[in-house]
């Protein structure tokens, strides 16, 4: 028997779904602004899943992201952009709040989401510029939550940022690197793998999320050489091709794949566990469904939920 961390599964997306809206910019974000409880609502069906992990909705809360005008990278699909930085410390403290609704069943994660754009090493700020930044939100989410969880890290030295910011406050951190859909052993920029897991033999746990789930395997591989605790959970979003990484695309211009629902998705978990993985969940486009069929899989093969 293995003891096996469940994770929820896609937040952005789910909510979008929900609440019938179109993404926008600020994706999530403004699904919370404009529908206030639907967060901890999927939080709840997350948790009545089986999930022992809560991340909260905190992923784009980024100055980057908030900052208004045309020369905001967000605004590339031509959605206008209001100026929201002064709400930048009450959009944490939502996020928060919204987590409150099954504080009481698992621990907490405070989603930290890049700097820049997911996936796009090329936007990303240097990391004399990034630590900083990142250690601001941290800040923020550390008094509340159980541990920082890093996401859809691009580059090894969006990596460093991550661990260094993390690092000034006492709560564990976990690296959740992004690699490239069809080389599962490098990263969106094209560093190898290997080398972020040397970085992140300083983290508590270390994890590939938001790529396609077949690269996963491969990716666990290089992992393990970091010395701790991994873990994987994919998107279900089709190829994440190297046109889009060269800019020009957003997020909205990701489709769902339609193979992937609960049972091929957890048939895919199910090996990252024999692979050595101890931390599973879902990414963009997996849902609750995902979720609980993982954790129908773990029981049957006889994993302890924890």
């Amino acid at each position: 028997m293995t003891h096996i961390t469940l994770l929820d599964g896609g937040m952005g997306q789910e909510l979008i779904r929900r609440s019938g809206q179109p993404a926008s910019p600020l994706w999530s974000t403004q699904v919370m602004i404009d529908h206030p409880g639907l967060v901890g609502e999927v939080h709840r069906d997350y948790a009545d899943a089986g999930a022992t992990v809560a991340t909260t909705n905190s992923y784009a809360i980024h100055r980057d992201r908030l900052r208004g005008g045309a020369t905001n990278h967000y605004a590339a699909s031509g959605a206008a952009i209001p100026d929201m930085q002064h709400r930048f410390e009450a959009l944490h403290r939502a996020a928060l709040a919204e987590a409150d609704a099954v504080r009481a069943r698992g621990r907490i994660a405070g989603s930290i989401g890049p700097l820049g754009a997911s996936y796009r090493a090329d936007l990303h700020p240097d990391y004399v510029t990034a630590t900083p930044l990142y250690a601001e939100v941290a800040g923020l989410l550390a008094p509340a939550v159980d541990l920082l969880l890093f996401e859809t890290i691009a580059s090894l030295d969006a990596a460093r940022a991550c661990l260094a910011a993390g690092r000034l406050t006492d709560k564990p951190v976990w690296l959740a690197f992004t690699v490239d859909d069809e080389d599962g052993s490098r990263l969106r920029s094209g560093e190898p793998l290997a080398e972020a897991a040397r970085i992140a033999s300083g983290a508590d746990a270390v994890l590939a999320n938001c790529s396609a789930p077949e690269a996963m395997p491969a990716a666990l591989e290089a992992l393990s050489g970091a010395g701790v605790p991994m873990g994987a959970y994919a998107n279900a979003f089709t190829m994440i091709t190297k046109a889009f990484l060269d800019g020009g695309s957003t997020a909205e211009s990701l489709h769902a794949r339609r193979d992937l629902g609960p049972a091929i998705y957890a048939d895919h978990a199910m090996t990252w566990i024999d692979a050595g993985a101890s931390i599973v969940g879902g990414c963009c486009e997996t849902g609750p469904a995902h979720i609980a069929e993982i954790a129908r899989r773990l029981r049957a093969a006889g994993h302890r939920i924890t």
